[in-house]
């Protein structure tokens, strides 16, 4: 059997830890190291991370809503200093957007599997 850390649920997401055991970690490597992969199981517990076929498709409406409130958070502050037109502070927005896209689809990532287990444990 496993020990279960006495860890935030916060500190485990932000750390990217298993939410079962919330000592083993999900990512193999830091994102700063190029994309990496996801462990299919995590190595402290044996929580099995990709449930099913398709399971990941859940985290990819979390990204989208945190993508659009991120550029939407950017462009509001773009029209507040600036005052440009619209379709210019989307435009910068969304450029400005771009380096935090693989942030973003990891975090989706850690959300929807602590989601899911919070609602479905096993």
């Amino acid at each position: 059997m496993y020990a279960v850390a006495k860890i935030s649920t916060l500190r485990g997401v932000m750390s990217q830890l298993c939410p079962r055991c919330r000592t083993g970690k999900i990512f193999r490597a830091s994102i700063f190291r190029g994309l990496s992969r996801m462990h299919e199981r995590c190595d402290v517990c044996g929580l099995k991370f990709e449930r099913e076929e398709g399971y990941f498709l859940g985290a990819m409406y979390i990204s989208y809503g945190v993508a659009l409130t991120m550029i939407t958070v950017f462009a509001l502050l773009w029209w507040a200093i600036m005052r440009w037109p619209l379709e210019k502070n989307v435009i910068w927005a969304i450029v400005v957007f771009v380096p935090f896209a693989p942030i973003v689809s990891r975090l989706s990532r850690v959300l929807w599997i602590y989601f899911d287990r919070a609602v479905d444990p096993e």
